[in-house]
């Protein structure tokens, strides 16, 4: 641990130079106007391949939406003593817009560098964790330590619009890349403190909710049927989801499930037009002590009231529906994690549940371990993202500890 030690402690220039190649590649997917991850994927490759005993493999999903047809998946696995185990360390290449630039103190995609914090689009949300794990794999990697289990840095695509070509695809394509015996670190979440441990998610469920009713002139009600109307009762008669599903579980916060409508599509463009077609959208977080197809039972049971005393029809489209079992805190990783963020963080972990998506629910849904922990100043998404360079090279010594 001393040569780790010492090794990560010496990386701050590195974080800067990694940090400053990432922010200048942006990875925006196509959902949000971009060409996906290629770019940035392939600089880290070129990195990567200079580590020592490193192994690396690509694999590509193909997505027709971006100018190269593919969204790339790296995977570089040093291998230990105890080669039927791997501890894998999972960061994803893309980022979310900048959002409005007057918000901006700098230009988002080229790196500010202001003490000990870095700001650019990316930086935190997941910069922070592809640098830290690369730091770690080359403390190991550069100072000829055979760790007891492999490290493995997976670096995904689209976790920012949904993972189809990600970690999903990993799992569903490349299955024999994992195993039971595996364990999931994703630095995807956590708190300024390091004392967040989250070992379990809400299921959740997007719905894409149609009604249509008849369009007529405004003048003549009687002649149509009002989905802005039927819309509007509909919506309000699903705040009664958060009584039928009231459960609280003191893991989550909030401890409750939780149940909103969300986006709203545009209908008719006039005023003196009564909408034959409304959409809106419902975005629904719930307890593992519910299940999905329950709430959705419920939900088109209201809408069928709504349809009898509106006369309209509503149709359903599921947009999202995932749902995992929770990490047992007694998972020998998971205290072993909790251990070293102890004596190297000098917090006493806590266990917590989220209710926002993680690619942790993969290996879950796989059987086998996950926790999502990270040193983060929280701030991922907002206009001037900032991460620490602290934080990257202590998290960097976590990740590395966790295989040794």
């Amino acid at each position: 641990m001393e040569e780790i030690s010492q090794y990560i402690y010496k990386q701050r220039k590195k974080v800067i130079k990694l940090q400053k190649e990432l922010v200048s590649r942006p990875a925006l997917g196509p959902e949000n106007g971009g060409e996906g991850e290629l770019e940035k994927a392939k600089f880290l490759l070129s990195y990567l391949k200079e580590i020592p005993n490193v192994t690396i493999k690509e694999f590509y999903a193909k997505d027709n939406r971006v100018k190269s047809g593919i969204r790339p998946n790296i995977v570089a696995v040093l291998p230990g003593k105890n080669r039927n185990t791997t501890v894998w360390i999972v960061s994803h290449l893309d980022v979310v817009p900048p959002g409005d630039l007057s918000l901006w103190k700098s230009d988002p995609f080229t790196l500010r560098v202001d003490g000990d914090l870095l700001y650019g689009r990316g930086v935190e949300d997941n910069h922070q964790g592809i640098v830290s794990s690369i730091i770690a794999l080359e403390a190991l990697a550069y100072n000829g330590i055979e760790p007891e289990y492999n490290l493995g840095i997976l670096l995904v695509s689209d976790e920012e619009t949904g993972n189809k070509f990600g970690l999903e695809f990993l799992f569903n394509e490349h299955k024999e890349l994992f195993n039971k015996n595996d364990f999931f670190l994703i630095p995807d979440f956590g708190s300024k403190d390091s004392d967040l441990i989250e070992i379990a998610e809400k299921g959740m469920l997007w719905l894409k909710i149609t009604v249509i009713g008849k369009q007529c002139h405004a003048s003549v009600p009687n002649k149509g049927k009002n989905t802005l109307v039927a819309c509007s009762a509909f919506i309000i008669r699903l705040r009664e989801l958060y009584s039928i599903f009231d459960k609280q579980d003191t893991l989550f916060f909030p401890q409750i499930s939780t149940f909103e409508p969300t986006k709203k599509e545009q209908n008719v463009p006039n005023i003196n037009t009564i909408p034959g077609k409304d959409i809106f959208y419902i975005d629904c977080r719930i307890l593992p002590n519910y299940s999905i197809d329950d709430v959705f039972d419920e939900i088109k049971r209201l809408g069928k009231k709504i349809e009898e005393k509106y006369k309209v029809k509503i149709e359903y489209e599921i947009v999202l529906k995932i749902s995992s079992p929770p990490t047992d805190k007694d998972h020998i990783f998971v205290k072993k994690l909790a251990n070293i963020i102890e004596q190297e963080c000098h917090v006493r972990p806590k266990f917590m549940g989220a209710g926002g998506g993680t690619v942790a629910v993969y290996p879950r849904k796989a059987g086998i371990g996950a926790a999502v922990w990270a040193t983060l100043l929280e701030n991922a998404h907002q206009p001037n993202e900032h991460s620490s360079i602290t934080n990257t090279l202590k998290d960097a010594k976590v990740m590395a500890r966790l295989v040794i």
